[in-house]
């Protein structure tokens, strides 16, 4: 059964810096992309950032309105995930969701191909 898990969310002043993990299983780790989502409230869900399989090239790829705060890295032995967000704003509160997908590199920003999901872990950004 494949899984994924967040954790490292929580409560954090504008400002600050969050680290999420997310934990795989059941899944040949090294043969998936891995991304981060997430979605506020009200509002639909939108593309973070990605680590692209080592198949494909092994890139990170982000969402163009958070590149230089946000990056995402992958470690294959604990086959883990990070995205480590840092000068945090009250903008970037929502669920925050890891998901797997083997899509051709063109979709790799896309929600709709990516086919397991993690349950999600909160981030609240106070001003």
């Amino acid at each position: 059964q494949v899984q994924l898990t967040e954790s490292g969310g929580g409560l954090v002043q504008a400002g600050g810096s969050l680290r999420l993990s997310c934990a795989a299983s059941g899944l040949a780790f090294r043969n998936y992309h891995i991304a981060w989502f997430r979605q506020a409230a009200g509002k639909e869900r939108e593309f973070v950032g990605v680590s692209s399989r080592p198949g494909s090239g092994g890139r990170e790829y982000y969402a163009e309105s958070l590149k230089g705060r946000f990056t995402v890295s992958r470690d294959i032995a604990k086959q883990m995930v990070f995205l480590q967000m840092n000068s945090l704003k009250p903008e970037d509160t929502g669920i925050y969701y890891c998901a797997s997908s083997t899509v051709a590199l063109s979709g790799i920003r896309e929600s709709a191909m990516y086919r397991v999901w993690g349950q999600g872990t909160q981030v609240t950004v106070s001003s």
